[in-house]
This record gives structure tokens, C-alpha cells and sequence, in this order.
């Protein structure tokens, strides 16, 4: 039986036309940054007082610098100074231009004060929305709400985005989500006020984490085995691209509205990549769309410069199906096995997004220099990368997994002591922590991929997103698609178990010249138990 796979090491299994797609897809995960962690510059909260009508007046007559300014008519720092503001009349005459306030205060008492009715007056060059709508003091949990929109938007939209990948396709799924995005994008940044605002962020969660998804799958089964996880690895890594990009470009605009506009519009050209990208053969095969599929194999072929093997006509999918398989919310617990791994990666999806989420609005609460600070948290992901890269083969999934799960942890535990002056060393924690955290994010992309079978992968993303309410995504990729292949030696076999904790780590091993990647077989118990639970059902 002719494979995918063993069409993909005849014809090229990251050839020209596996590059192309994968810097392409690679810019989808790029322009994903700015929608899920965008908030920390739309919506930064800068030093702020109360606007008292007359200081100005008062301070230009003194002529004041602007702390003493702040030493003469704000009630003090904190909460107090930015929230309250002294009941005072500063347009009368008889305050002086020295601690004006001393003959107002009878016998000592302190002064009344008031709420700031007249609004505030924000230390920032630029803008958020928290200085355009004035989201401060009573009105401060309204940023919070404003995020909390797109992770239910992440949180609503992941089942949703889920079927689409799966019963429409990967391409329909990508390049529909990233068209209504883009024009969300660009209807917040010209949002007249604050509750059209929450509508547009929420909206644009419902579909924006379909981007991800979609393309993280496409590009993982267009690509052999032997580069999988390298593609799947560097795809992520482009996520990492764009919050560099997004701190550079949050530097030269620190207006929230042109900052939008700037991460929006380019989303528009990604449409035009439609005629670029194909669609999965693997999801075609599962379709029962062979035709559609063997000619994508021979489009590959073409673009690599190699010839398509002869037998190309006997082309099949893995899972060797005889009718055309419909995704249900309920495959992802119909078997034992499925239902254990996917609770567990229900849970690592969770924690790990809250974290992830956490750690990157740490960074703005700081008080240091918001750009800076933002770019070296990003920067830490590159050799989180790196270290999953050389770590992998070595020890497996479950030891750096776990081993990470720890440093994150810790590094948050520790920030919980460190002074909140001390910006230096809150910064330098929580780089490790997000190194720590990126690893798990990545390295549970890579579990999460080998577990489910084609025509249930994006549903599967779409569920542990969902249960994270709040994650960066992921594009669900199954190991299955090995096992095409003959049976390898008895004894390499056992050395597999051996080297499989989790029951679904893939060692990688050399045959000859060629390296191939071979799946536990606690991953081939799963896939064998799960179809045959589907042909017990049938009639």
C-alpha cells in the first residue's frame, strides 16, 4: 500500500515546494503574536493623577517643574494620588506658589478629598485604550475584560475552528479565518467606543486561532517524517518572530490605534497566498478525495524536480478506511487511551496557557521600560527552541517536559518574594520562567500531534485550546502517519519500548543512510483500538 510518506521520500520530503509552503505558513504564525499578547501595549496603563481644572493655570504662574507640581496638589503616591484629587478650588487667588495648601487646612486637619470627576491626565507620550477610555481606578478591571474576550473568543471559537480544519479543510479553515480576522482587525482599531471594542475582540478570538492551527497542520503533513518535528519546531518559532516584530513595531507607534492598523492590514496579504498553498492530501485521502490528493502528490513532485512514482494511482491513507470519516467532539474519548491522554493534555494546555498568558503580562506590571522588557522575555524563546531541538532525541518527551513544568514553576514562585523595585531581577526570573513554559508549550505540540488520527486532528486542537481558554493554540499532527510502513526488527522494537515513558515519545533512529522515525507502540495500540471501536459500530 502506497503512503504519503513513502510517496514523500521518493519525490522529496522538504523539497522546494516544502520550503515555499513552510515560509508562507510560517508568516500566519507570525501575525498571530500581535492578537494574543497585543494587549500589553493596546492596553498598557501608564502613571496617572487626577485632572484638576486650574493646575495647569497655577503651575505655568509658579512656574513649577512637574514634581513639584506633583508635591503640591496630588494627595500622594499610589492608589491615593491616582485615583483621588483634593477638593480644592485651585482657580482662587489667594493660593500662593508655596505649598499653596498650608493656609487651607484648618487646625492641621488634612484635606478633603474627592473622585477624579474631571477625568485624568496620563504621563505617556502615546496612547492606549486605557488612556482614550479612561479604563482606571474603578473603571481598571474593564482591561481585563477586554482580554478576557478574545480567550472566550479562543475558548468559543476552538471547537468551531476544530470541525471546520477537519469537515471543510485545512485550507479553507486557514484562509477564511485569516480574511475575517484581518477585517476584524482593522474594525477594532477604528472602534468609536469601548463596548464596540469588546465586540470586535471578540469576534476576531472566535476565528483568529484558526490561523495557527491550520497551519501548523497543513505544514506538518506536507513535510516526510524526518523534518516533522524540525518544521513543527521552526513553525513555532515564527510565533517568537512576530513578538519581536511586535515590540519593535509598538516602539515606532505608540498610538494603540495605528499600532492596530499596522498589525492588521499586512493580515490581508497573507489572503493572497490562497494559490500558493494546497490543501492536505493526507485530509483528501481521509476524504476519500484520492483524485484530488494524487494530483497534489504529483504538483509536489513537480516543484521538487522529481519524477512521482508509478504506482502514484494506489495512493492511500494509513488508517485504512473503506468510507469517508466524520469528525464528532466524542472520537476524542471513545477508547481508553484516547480518553487518559486527553484529559492529560486538557490539563498541560491549561496550565501551561495560564502561565504563558501570565508571565507576558508580568512584563508590563514591571514599572521598567515596557518595550525593552517585553523583547528580551521574547528573545528567551529562541534557545527554548534550540534546547528542545538537541534535547528530544536524546531524552525523550517526558523528562524536559517535565523538567520544565518545574523551572517555570519555580521562577514563578520566586518572583512572589522579589521587591517590586527591583525590576532587574523580576525580569530575569521571569525570562526563565517563559523559557521553561515555552519548552512546555512546544514539547506538548509535539505529544498533542502523535496521538489522534487525521480526520480527528484539528477537532483535537480545537478541544485543548478550548480548555485553555487562553493558549497560543496549536496544529494537532498524528504519529500514525507511520505506520504505513513495514515492521521494523523485533529488536528495535523492544529498544522503542524501552524508550517510550509516556507511550508517546518517537525515537529517531538510522537505517542505512536514511534516518526514519518509528512510533511507540502504545501510539499503535491507541490507533488500532480506536478503529476497531469504529467498526464495531458499524451496522
Amino acid at each position: 500500500m502506497l503512503t504519503v510518506d513513502d510517496v514523500l521520500e521518493q519525490v522529496g520530503e522538504f523539497g522546494w515546494f516544502q520550503k515555499q509552503a513552510f515560509l508562507i505558513l510560517c508568516l500566519f504564525s507570525a501575525a498571530f503574536a500581535p492578537i494574543y499578547v497585543g494587549i500589553v501595549f493596546l492596553a498598557f496603563t501608564p502613571d496617572h493623577r487626577c485632572r484638576s481644572p486650574g493646575v495647569a493655570e497655577l503651575s505655568r504662574r509658579c512656574g513649577w517643574s512637574l514634581a513639584e507640581e506633583l508635591n503640591y496638589t496630588v494627595p500622594g503616591p499610589g492608589p491615593q494620588g491616582q485615583c483621588l484629587r483634593y477638593a480644592v478650588d485651585w482657580n482662587q487667588s489667594a493660593l500662593g506658589c508655596l505649598d499653596p495648601l498650608a493656609g487651607l487646612a484648618a487646625n492641621g486637619s488634612p484635606l478633603p478629598l474627592g473622585p477624579c470627576d474631571q477625568g485624568w491626565v496620563y504621563d505617556t507620550p502615546g496612547s492606549s485604550i486605557v488612556t482614550e477610555f479612561n479604563l482606571v481606578c474603578d473603571d481598571s478591571w474593564k482591561v481585563d475584560l477586554f482580554q478576557s474576550c478574545v480567550n472566550l473568543g479562543f475558548f468559543l471559537g476552538s471547537l468551531g475552528v476544530g470541525y471546520i480544519a477537519d469537515r471543510f479543510g485545512r485550507k479553507v479553515c486557514l484562509f477564511t479565518s485569516t480574511l475575517i480576522s484581518a477585517v476584524v482587525g482593522v474594525l477594532t482599531a477604528v472602534a468609536p467606543d469601548y463596548t464596540s471594542l469588546l465586540l470586535f475582540r471578540l469576534l476576531q478570538g472566535l476565528v483568529s486561532k484558526g490561523n495557527w492551527t491550520a497551519g501548523y497542520t497543513l505544514i506538518t503533513e506536507f513535510v516526510g517524517l524526518g523534518y516533522r518535528r524540525t518544521v513543527a519546531i521552526l513553525f513555532q518559532l515564527a510565533f517568537t518572530v512576530g513578538l519581536v516584530l511586535l515590540s519593535g513595531l509598538a516602539y515606532v507607534l505608540p498610538h494603540w490605534r495605528w499600532l492596530q492598523l499596522a498589525v492588521s492590514l499586512p493580515v490581508f496579504l497573507l489572503v493572497f497566498c490562497y494559490w500558493f498553498v494546497p490543501e492536505s492530501p493526507r485530509w483528501l485521502l481521509s476524504q476519500k478525495r484520492n483524485t484530488q490528493a494524487i494530483k497534489i502528490m504529483d504538483h509536489i513532485a513537480q516543484k521538487n524536480g522529481k519524477l512521482p512514482p508509478a504506482d502514484l494511482k494506489m495512493l492511500s491513507l494509513e488508517e485504512d478506511v473503506a468510507e469517508k470519516l466524520s469528525p464528532s467532539f466524542v472520537d476524542l474519548f471513545r477508547t481508553p487511551n484516547l480518553r487518559k491522554y486527553t484529559f492529560i493534555l486538557m490539563y498541560l494546555w491549561f496550565t501551561s496557557s495560564v502561565v504563558y498568558q501570565g508571565l507576558i503580562m508580568h512584563v508590563g506590571a514591571t514599572g521598567g521600560n515596557l518595550y525593552l522588557d517585553f523583547l528580551y522575555s521574547a528573545l528567551v524563546e529562541f534557545p527554548a527552541s534550540f534546547i528542545i531541538l538537541v534535547t528530544i532525541d536524546r531524552f525523550g518527551r517526558r523528562y524536559p517536559l517535565a523538567m520544565s513544568n518545574l523551572a517555570a514553576g519555580l521562577a514563578c514562585f520566586i518572583m512572589v518574594f522579589i521587591p517590586h523595585d527591583l525590576s532587574w531581577l523580576n525580569i530575569a526570573v521571569a525570562c526563565v520562567g517563559r523559557m521553561g513554559i515555552t519548552i512546555v508549550f512546544q514539547m506538548v505540540c509535539l505529544v498533542n500531534a502523535e496521538l489522534f488520527p487525521t480526520f480527528i486532528r484539528g477537532f483535537g486542537a480545537g478541544c485543548r485550546g478550548n480548555d485553555a481558554a487562553s493558549s497560543r493554540d496549536q496544529g494537532d499532527h498524528f504519529a500514525r502517519d507511520h505506520r504505513g510502513r513495514r515492521e521494523p526488527a523485533e529488536e528495535s522494537k523492544t529498544q522503542r519500548k524501552q524508550d517510550l515513558p509516556s507511550g508517546s515519545n518517537i525515537r529517531t533512529q538510522r537505517t542505512g543512510t536514511r534516518e526514519r522515525c518509528f512510533a511507540g507502540d502504545l501510539v499503535a495500540e491507541m490507533r488500532t483500538e480506536f478503529f476497531t471501536w469504529r467498526d464495531v459500530q458499524k451496522p
